[in-house]
């Protein structure tokens, strides 16, 4: 599974301004929800609801928040550069400036986990997360974020 599976150039945004971690998963839900058809408000809802059993902030100023939604038929990304870092209850306290948010169909099961799991590998590489935050161009982001794991870093 590659990142270009679950992320299309219109769900990079380079230049998100947010001041909380609820703002940002309120807007971003809002964003993915439009474009993957299905209500915004559920979306948002079991984002909140995964967030309970445990930050989505998984260190090193990234955050992958997920979720399963009713009405999906495939697994859909979005990926946020945000232009000032927030606090996310992150596992290591620091502040989340990289956030790539996952929606699952229900019945998803190992495909679910292989996204979260692909994209964790891609955002815990230093160099990475050095060129992402390096830009706030939408389309150099993608690029980079689409480019094939044996050249990701």
């Amino acid at each position: 599974m590659e990142i270009e599976d679950l992320l299309s150039a219109e769900n990079v945004l380079g230049d998100f301004k947010a001041s909380s971690k609820k703002q940002t998963l309120q807007s971003l839900s809002r964003k993915l929800a439009d474009f993957a058809g299905v209500d915004s408000r559920l979306v948002f809802d079991k984002l909140l609801e995964r967030e309970k059993l445990g930050s989505t902030g998984v260190g090193k100023g990234v955050a992958i928040p997920h979720a399963r939604v009713e009405g999906l038929d495939e697994i859909k990304g979005l990926f946020a550069r945000l232009a000032s870092p927030i606090d996310f209850d992150s596992v290591d306290d620091q502040p989340v400036d990289i956030v790539f948010m996952l929606l699952a169909p229900t019945d998803a099961g190992a495909d679910h986990l292989k996204a979260l799991a692909r994209v964790s590998r891609l955002l815990r590489d230093e160099a990475t997360l050095k060129k992402l935050r390096a830009t706030s161009d939408d389309s150099a982001l993608y690029a980079m974020l689409a480019q094939p794991a044996s050249n990701a870093a």
